[in-house]
């Protein structure tokens, strides 16, 4: 490397790619851009090497230094060491965090770091900085007039002050994620699982229907069956909506690719003992079409999960990739681990993928089109998950069905009609600035996804589906199905408490349609849940009435009950059956075969997660279920 040529920032004109053709934005971008190249020429890189990455930097919107560290061109410390060398200052490769004080606009180095004030306890404080390429000459100068300048100045890397950064104000930062949501918004909260007045009126509730069923018990098992024959009904006719549009709706418009400069994109995946997972996560997400020179991936782990941050370094993942450590504090949990990393997102777009996903390439494309496209209110866009282990076995082959009918059945109808969607919890994509001004993930809600969903809505915004899938294994053994349906349970158990804290306020913010919609979605499907195995007693307890009984002896109001209940126990399998197949390829009803047959169990199923879920609700609510998983088999397509 040599001295840095005071004179070269005046003489680049044709040398980088025909720059005579090239038009920049104004005048001080065009003096700017020629600084950083005069700067990298003198730090020895080659012109066909600027010239390609100028290009780059032109189209992106970007500079050629972030396209020449981002792209892996060379490595971070050694670019930074060499500045240093160019500039005759101090290199510090590596910052101890005991010797950087914490306070609150620390964190604004997270995103852009580029200055950190080092405490020594020995000697004097030290200025650790991340120079520019294009402030390089400027910098030079200063020090060739101010020598004194140099005397507390040091060169470090933006990895440098990022880790240091990180340990000195982890205590606080995870504090303030733990407790910020419930501090600044606490009826949006899941911390208080009970309200108190919601507590009073359940046991006023109980203990009335109790007391009913001692006092007048064939009177008040018919009103429950009545009441749960009708929710289950309304429930039944969502779906059925659904299904109809389905059957009825044309191929959906994409909105049309956006041409020039691309903002920065986020991709944030939560992590938890997913050793196993590493190698395929990162492959999955090296194949995500979008400049590494825009892309900011962060891999959100938890602190004591050295294998899998070990499995993870291993893999080299390049120099767009951040791996983050969360402390071990407060409910240990997905949402948590999320909003502890929210504070370094620097993308204005953001997505959360889960460790065994494989989102389709484009899928970061098609959302920015879309967001593009639309006004600010849309606030996020959920992309399909689509099952792909559903020959594995029939539990696995029924998942493949559920979420065939929610992600490309209901939800798009949902969208369509500008009702709440429950997110998936993974492949949201967000407006970073909404999602922040939404207060993130609640870390006491362990079904995060639709409670931020329905929050975005009662708070004015909107979400809307992609086209462009992710793929994902189902669980194929009975118990990982059943703890990991149980959390669901449990957070939505959480979501509905928290929303009904308030239901005129609720009501008012979401507007009657809406509200009526979220009752049906997630109150509805809680109580069909509950009392699913309850409506299968009535049904045989029908049949039973009219086996043993005269036709002209059979009282109205049973023969009404028993044809409802029929219609509600067949049309809610044929529907479920109907919406899932009706939307799956070829290849994917191929893998279910006639494993829908085993529907009626699958419920059965469903009903003991919930009961399991609410059991967990009091015993301990924020505890999260671990999902395990494993890599994808060669094998399978």
């Amino acid at each position: 490397m040599g001295e840095y040529p005071p004179e070269a920032s005046g003489r680049q004109e044709d040398a980088w790619g025909g720059s005579s053709g090239q038009t920049w934005a104004d005048d001080e971008a065009l003096a700017g851009r020629q600084a950083e190249l005069a700067a990298l020429t003198a730090l020895g890189f080659s012109k066909p090497l600027l010239a390609r990455l100028a290009a780059l930097a032109h189209t992106n919107g970007t500079s050629v230094e972030s396209e020449l560290l981002r792209n892996g061109e060379v490595e971070e410390k050694s670019y930074y060491a060499a500045v240093a060398r160019l500039l005759r200052l101090p290199f510090v490769d590596a910052i101890d965090p005991r010797t950087v004080s914490d306070f609150p606009l620390l964190d604004t180095q997270l995103q852009q770091p580029l200055t950190l004030r080092i405490a020594h306890r020995n000697r004097s404080p030290q200025t650790a900085v991340v120079p520019q390429a294009s402030r390089i000459a400027d910098l030079a100068a200063a020090l060739a007039a101010l020598p004194l300048l140099g005397r507390d100045l040091a060169i470090t890397t933006p990895s440098a002050i990022r880790s240091a950064v990180w340990s000195a104000g982890a205590e606080r930062r995870v504090r303030e994620t733990t407790n910020r949501l419930f501090e600044d918004r606490p009826h949006l909260s899941a911390r208080v699982v009970l309200a108190g007045h919601q507590g009073f009126y359940a046991g006023l509730a109980v203990a009335a229907f109790f007391s009913a069923l001692m006092l007048r018990p064939t009177e008040t098992l018919l009103w429950l069956h009545i009441t749960l024959s009708i929710i289950y009904f309304l429930s039944l006719t969502l779906r059925l909506a659904a299904l109809v549009r389905k059957s009825t709706s044309s191929a959906p418009q994409h909105a049309a690719a956006v041409l020039g400069p691309l903002p920065h994109y986020t991709v944030m995946v939560a992590l938890y003992r997913e050793a196993g997972m590493a190698k395929q996560l990162i492959s999955s997400l090296r194949r995500l079409d979008w400049p590494a020179s825009l892309l900011d991936i962060k891999l959100v782990c938890e602190a004591d999960d050295k294998e899998t941050i070990a499995a993870l370094k291993a893999e080299r993942p390049g120099p767009h990739f951040e791996i983050i450590e969360v402390p071990a504090y407060g409910p240990r949990t997905k949402p948590k681990a999320l909003t502890y990393a929210l504070t370094a997102v620097r993308g204005e777009l953001l997505a959360i993928y889960d460790a065994e996903d494989r989102p389709h390439p484009q899928q970061l494309r098609e959302a920015h089109a879309r967001f593009n496209a639309a006004p600010p209110e849309l606030a996020c866009l959920q992309a399909p998950l689509i099952i792909t282990n559903a020959g594995a076995s029939w539990l696995s082959a029924l998942f493949s069905l559920e979420y065939s009918a929610l992600f490309r059945g209901l939800l798009p109808m949902l969208g369509k009609q500008r009702m709440p969607l429950p997110l998936g919890g993974t492949s949201n994509h967000f407006r970073t600035e909404a999602l922040r001004k939404a207060g993130g993930w609640d870390p006491y809600n362990v079904t995060e996804d639709a409670d931020l969903g329905l929050r975005l809505y009662r708070l004015g915004y909107r979400a809307d589906v992609l086209h462009r899938q992710t793929l994902e294994d189902a669980p194929v053994e009975l118990p990982v199905w059943l703890a990991q349906r149980s959390r669901w349970f449990k957070g939505w158990l959480q979501t509905w408490l928290v929303l009904m804290r308030d239901p005129f306020r609720l009501s008012r913010e979401m507007g009657l349609a809406a509200f009526l919609i979220f009752q049906l979605m997630v109150g509805g499907m809680l109580i069909s849940s509950l009392l699913h195995p309850l409506i299968i007693v009535f049904l045989a307890g029908g049949i039973v009435a009219l086996l043993t009984a005269p036709a002209s002896a059979i009282p109205l109001d049973v023969l009404t009950l028993f044809v409802i209940d029929f219609v509600n126990i067949m049309g809610s399998y044929l529907i479920f059956i109907g919406l899932g197949i009706g939307s799956m390829i070829d290849h994917e009803k191929r893998l279910v075969g006639r494993r829908w047959i085993m529907v009626p169990l699958y419920w059965l199923m469903t009903s003991v997660a919930a009961w399991r879920a609410v059991a967990e609700l009091r015993r301990k609510p924020f505890f999260w279920n671990k999902t395990p998983h494993k890599p994808v088999s060669p094998k399978l397509p």
